[in-house]
């Protein structure tokens, strides 16, 4: 292309300092240095732990940022030394880097990478430790490695999987986040087996996902737990099979689960990133063998408590990132699963807009309804 090598100015929606809206901004984004991949962005959707940086409560959100990291995209042009992916690949930014090589990747037990988390929890790139994008010569940090609220955003080579180029890139950008941390957490965190009784807190985009993951799993009841009752009904597509409001219920909610499945559920999932529901969902796991996954993301300094007599007497306690997913090896596997009509994405997508209405997608993520909201970025 002949724009390799050189610097892209774009447009990209800018968070300047916290809780503030964000600006469409033109950007400059540098070309790819060595072990670097220069992203054409055409779609991204928004996810909560956007909105969790944005809102101020991250404790490693740095301003001014570009957010974004649920995306797809084109690869625009490479560094020095990428071989997996070239000009012209179809591929999915993923925050969660596969290197292959460091400690947590060879151990087999984790799909944990330790390569370029020093450089992307602080906004920056490995190499020299530098931002790739900037305003008039004032860099702008990245955020998660990833950056997709840019028309153009670079990223490490460890930290794009390349995908079926005839796959909807307004469909699968789904698959960069929420869509396989809740099908993981069952299928890879839990292992949930066949009969098994779920409980799923939260029914968001991840507890619909955990709902859906369940069901394939053939778990015999998959239990929605949600203040809003308006969620129910669109729930049972993805699988949940009964519903309880906590607020229809004087009891403790986990009490009011132990008595509906006679003793406890097999597993429960937590998709709210709450601690006093996280502690719920444990209690309300079956004695002896219940497992209990923290999907959600709970705020900076918050603490979990149970007492310990919860986990002597058989209850395991765990919790999940990108549903354990090995992102480069394993998201053009659920990418395929999509396209065979395996794995729903499509039902995910409540709205569509374009990069100029992002505080309007921001708008909808805190409304009920939206599950979520895709953005075409180069309209």
């Amino acid at each position: 292309m002949a724009t390799q090598g050189q610097v892209i100015t774009c447009r990209a929606a800018v968070a300047w300092e916290a809780n503030k809206p964000l600006v469409i901004e033109e950007v400059q984004v540098a070309p790819p240095q060595a072990g670097e991949v220069r992203v054409k962005i055409l779609f991204t959707a928004l996810c909560h732990t956007d909105a969790y940086t944005w809102s101020g409560k991250d404790p490693e959100g740095l301003f001014p940022c570009i957010l974004g990291h649920e995306a797809a995209g084109i690869v625009e042009s490479v560094g020095e030394g990428v071989t997996e992916v070239q000009p012209g690949d179809h591929v999915i930014p993923c925050y969660q880097a596969e290197c292959r090589e460091c400690k947590f990747c060879k151990s087999g037990k984790t799909n944990l990478c330790g390569k370029v988390r020093a450089a992307t929890g602080v906004g920056v790139m490995m190499n020299d430790r530098k931002s790739r994008f900037s305003i008039n010569g004032k860099p702008i940090y990245h955020f998660m490695g990833t950056s997709t609220f840019s028309q153009y955003t670079v990223v490490h080579d460890v930290s794009v999987a390349k995908i079926d180029p005839k796959a909807p890139l307004e469909k699968v950008c789904l698959l960069g986040c929420g869509v396989p941390t809740g099908l993981g957490a069952v299928w890879n965190t839990a292992k949930v087996e066949a009969g098994s009784i779920v409980a799923i807190f939260g029914l968001g985009t991840i507890g619909l996902a955990v709902a859906e993951g369940a069901k394939a799993a053939s778990a015999s009841r998959i239990i929605g737990i949600d203040i809003d009752s308006n969620k129910f009904d669109r729930a049972k597509d993805f699988g949940v099979t009964e519903f309880v409001n906590p607020k229809d219920h004087d009891k403790p909610i986990q009490q009011v689960l132990i008595d509906l499945t006679d003793g406890g559920v097999d597993y429960s999932f937590e998709c709210i990133g709450n601690v006093s529901v996280m502690r719920a969902a444990l209690e309300c796991c079956h004695k002896g063998w219940g497992t209990s996954v923290i999907v959600g993301v709970a705020a900076s300094g918050q603490e979990i408590s149970t007492r310990p007599f919860q986990l002597v007497t058989g209850r395991v306690w765990k919790g999940t990132a990108f549903g354990g997913f090995k992102s480069r090896s394993q998201v053009p596997m659920l990418v395929d699963k999509y396209m065979k009509k395996e794995i729903k994405v499509d039902e995910y997508i409540t709205h569509n807009l374009t990069l100029p209405e992002m505080n309007k997608a921001f708008d909808l993520l805190h409304e009920g309804s939206c599950l979520r909201c895709v953005l075409d970025m180069q309209v």
